[in-house]
């Protein structure tokens, strides 16, 4: 079976679409992957504004949420008619993640019950139907009614791939929110660690939009002209709850986004230039030449690589042969990242490697991971892993819309 796995991330830069053949010899055998292409459609920045406003919930309205969601289903079918069009290949299933909104991977009281929550909109009903072909939507609430927090998910697809008899790996996304999944040599599926280490390249590109209109730091060059403030990144690991939670855990926006970059900022100050900051709902901020614009992206660089490092050294058992960190999303793309994460890493005895190297371009895992989930909602099989999310049983995850 061919599947479009379809997926537009945290980091609210586009939609990454590819083309999967999915098999499996037996019943019990794990499934075959052949990779066949994969296309991005980065969203028009109208597009990506009203998305970025939706996610933050006071400014929301009921009748633009209602809109995005049909929008965004147009968008998305759009993007797997294209991508069928240039790899001259057509699916037979969708698997589409949809945009997250909200994610609330632990309970918290609401109208006298105790709920955890998830939200992920694009239509997958305006997508079957435009399409033509049947879709998979909506994969974390089942893990999440399970018990689960909705997240990783994406362990399913890192335990396919990286699994090793003598050797532990842990894959490593860079997306908007940095997660890992730790696979200790000759593991199962139940022996994984996986979880959310903390941001990726979520504030990065906050504070680049910020201070030099970029939406990120193209080529991590911004950072690696400038200096790290390392008292601030101590301060960050420290003081914030996040860091010290044991998995399983899950974060988003709600911990690490447009608040979290504000306060970043805030610790970093003063800067170097006179402007006005749109965190602050217009008002000036300081100015000194004490900390330059370069600095706050080379330290918000810096605290992704040591909350990774960090995650790593408190929460990856030390059993398990571990060799190789295995990159993949957009952080995978940025030199400066990648080069202070090997330095970091380099102190566990682990090698850095890129995704690519396995079959899989580092910007493709996740819309493959969602193709394979997709696969196994459509034959009636579990692709949760509790051992990640903490859910008291697997899964079958996922809504079906047919054309």
């Amino acid at each position: 079976m061919i599947v479009a796995g379809v997926m537009s991330g945290t980091s609210v830069d586009g939609i990454d679409v590819s083309l999967v053949r999915v098999s499996r010899s037996s019943a019990r055998a794990q499934p075959a992957l052949e990779f066949l292409g994969h296309q991005t459609f980065p969203y028009a920045g109208d597009v990506r504004r009203r998305i970025l406003v939706s996610m933050n919930s006071p400014r929301a309205s009921v009748a633009d949420l209602a809109r995005l969601n049909f929008l965004l289903g147009e968008l998305y079918a759009e993007a797997v008619l294209a991508t069928q069009k240039r790899l001259r290949t057509r699916a037979d299933l969708i698997g589409c993640h949809g945009q997250t909104l909200y994610h609330q991977g632990t309970q918290a009281d609401f109208l006298g019950r105790r709920l955890a929550v998830t939200w992920q909109t694009g239509e997958a009903s305006v997508i079957a139907a435009r399409a033509r072909l049947p879709v998979v939507s909506d994969f974390r609430p089942s893990d999440m009614a399970h018990g689960g927090t909705g997240a990783p998910l994406v362990p399913y697809l890192d335990f396919l791939l990286y699994r090793d008899r003598r050797i532990g790996r842990i894959a490593l996304n860079l997306g908007g929110i940095a997660n890992l999944t730790a696979i200790p040599a000759g593991a199962s599926l139940n022996q994984m660690v996986a979880f959310d280490t903390g941001p990726g390249n979520m504030v990065i590109d906050a504070l680049a939009e910020e201070l030099f209109g970029q939406q990120c730091d193209l080529d991590g060059k911004i950072a690696a002209a400038g200096r790290v403030v390392e008292a601030v990144v101590s301060r960050f690991l420290a003081d914030v709850p996040f860091f010290a939670q044991k998995p399983p855990r899950a974060a988003g926006r709600e911990e690490f986004g447009r608040e979290f970059a504000r306060e970043f900022l805030h610790a970093l100050r003063p800067l170097g230039a006179m402007r006005r900051s749109p965190f602050s709902g217009g008002t000036a901020i300081g100015v000194a030449p004490a900390v330059r614009k370069r600095d706050v992206i080379a330290t918000a660089t810096a605290l992704t690589v040591r909350t990774v490092a960090d995650a790593i050294r408190r929460f990856v058992p030390r059993k398990g042969n571990f060799k190789e960190i295995i990159v993949s999303g957009g952080g995978a793309r940025n030199p400066t990242l990648a080069r202070w994460l090997s330095e970091e890493v380099r102190t566990f005895g682990l090698a850095l490697r890129s995704s690519d190297t396995f079959g899989i371009p580092s910007s493709a895992k996740e819309s493959v991971a969602f193709a394979v989930l997709a696969y196994e909602t459509w034959n009636q099989r579990p692709s949760s892993v509790p051992a990640a999310t903490g859910a008291k049983s697997p899964a079958v995850l996922g809504k079906i819309c047919y054309p």
